[in-house]
């Protein structure tokens, strides 16, 4: 068990950049939370970040750390083992651990998001009482198996099949990129799937997308070796191979022909999710950005008195304020059960752009020591540029948002 626990409130002094913002104060039950959490990520996550990302390695001991402090069941109902809290709690969790560790953020997130909620969301009450005990408790990890090489925003480039032969779903094909899928403690894996196909009015063809769920060991599955990736490289990622791989028809997640719109709803709420790591991260380089301008001297006075420096991270801090108030009012907004499909995209634009800018800034502030890889905002800077990639392009975020405008 974690010394670090959800009953006991940090004990930590926090700097004044991340007291709550008038108008959205949290709750003390909110503000608690986010204390432990990041007292566990000051004390537990940052002190190993650069081990474990110089080994490539998930710290199975960190994460199981955070099962027992309850992290991985903070959105679901305390019968399916989570905690009965919000999304918006899951939130401030992602946040202050990516500020620390961004692969650690985005174990939970995809942990979460990708993994937990659509079977919470959509599977059956067999299937939610088979999964999501170990799945919410942090005993067990899941991914989601959606892109292809071909196929990703553009579902009408799924290749992956699924045909029913006398009972079984009958999986062929691959998949790439899929966080969570490869770890020592991977339960499953959702995959999406061509389940049909039907001729529409003009002639061409409209594939049929379902949701099959694939227990981690099914022959036929192959977890490839993981990638060489430029950052997150505590996080685990594979690229997936199907032959013949024999399901049971109640496999099947959701209904019949629904896979890719119901992933799609699940990745607006993921995009929220998404949009905390990515303020943790840009929070995590402001803060060691002060620090190291108020103790850096040159020429016999801190870095930091040098307006150039002390105006950058000025805009640093904007930008956190502006990424935190983002994220905060669409989490708000699914707890409220408000729509919040534009809310998701302007958070995750903003917030990513947000962490990109202000890792370019730390490591700029920090010269030649931001360029060493036990420094902090180093691994930020690696680990950023995904943020503006995964969960939805920049450009696919603009492309919802001018939509929803009427565009």
């Amino acid at each position: 068990m974690s010394t670090a626990t959800m009953a006991t409130p940090a004990k930590h002094s926090k700097p004044a950049t991340t007291e709550p913002t008038p108008g959205v104060e949290l709750s003390t039950e909110e503000q608690r939370l986010s204390d432990t959490v990041r007292d566990f990520a000051d004390t537990v996550v940052a002190p190993a970040a650069y081990e474990y990302d110089t080994k490539r390695e998930l710290p199975y001991q960190i994460i199981a750390e955070m099962g027992q402090m309850g992290l991985f069941g903070l959105p679901f109902p305390v019968e399916y083992g989570g905690s009965g809290k919000t999304y918006f709690q899951l939130c401030l969790a992602i946040e202050q651990l990516s500020r620390a560790d961004q692969s650690i953020g985005v174990t939970l997130e995809a942990g979460v998001g990708l993994g937990i909620m659509p079977v919470y969301r959509r599977g059956t009450e067999e299937q939610r009482q088979r999964w999501l005990p170990d799945l919410t408790q942090g005993r067990a990890l899941a991914g989601f198996g959606l892109t292809e090489a071909e196929a990703g925003s553009d579902a009408a480039g799924t290749k992956t099949s699924a045909t029913l032969e006398n009972g079984e779903w009958v999986i062929n094909g691959t998949k790439q990129f899929i966080t969570n899928s490869g770890t020592k403690i991977t339960s499953l894996v959702t995959v999406t799937a061509v389940t049909g196909e039907s001729t529409r009015p003009d002639g061409s063809v409209k594939k049929e997308l379902s949701a099959i769920l694939v227990p981690s060991g099914t022959p036929g599955f192959t977890v490839e070796p993981s990638y060489d990736k430029v950052g997150w490289h505590t996080s685990d990622t594979h690229p997936l191979t199907f032959r013949d791989v024999r399901v049971p028809e109640a496999n099947l997640l959701g209904k019949r022909g629904r896979g890719y719109a119901d992933f799609l709803q699940s990745l607006d709420e993921g995009r929220v999710a998404f949009a905390a790591l990515c303020t943790g991260a840009a929070q995590g380089c402001l803060e060691e950005s002060i620090r190291y301008a108020k103790s850096r001297n040159v020429f016999g006075h801190p870095i930091g008195e040098n307006q150039h420096i002390a105006f950058k991270i000025a805009r640093m801090q904007a930008r956190v304020h502006a990424a935190r108030l983002a994220y905060y009012d669409a989490a708000r907004r699914i707890d409220a059960g408000l729509p919040f499909k534009m809310q998701a995209s302007l958070a995750k634009l903003i917030c990513s752009e947000a962490a990109m800018d202000n890792a370019r800034d730390a490591t700029q502030i920090f010269g030649g020591y931001g360029f060493m890889n036990e420094n902090p905002v180093a691994r930020h800077y690696r680990d950023s540029k995904i943020l503006e990639i995964g969960e939805g392009t920049t450009e696919v975020q603009l492309m919802i948002i001018s939509r929803e405008l009427g565009f």
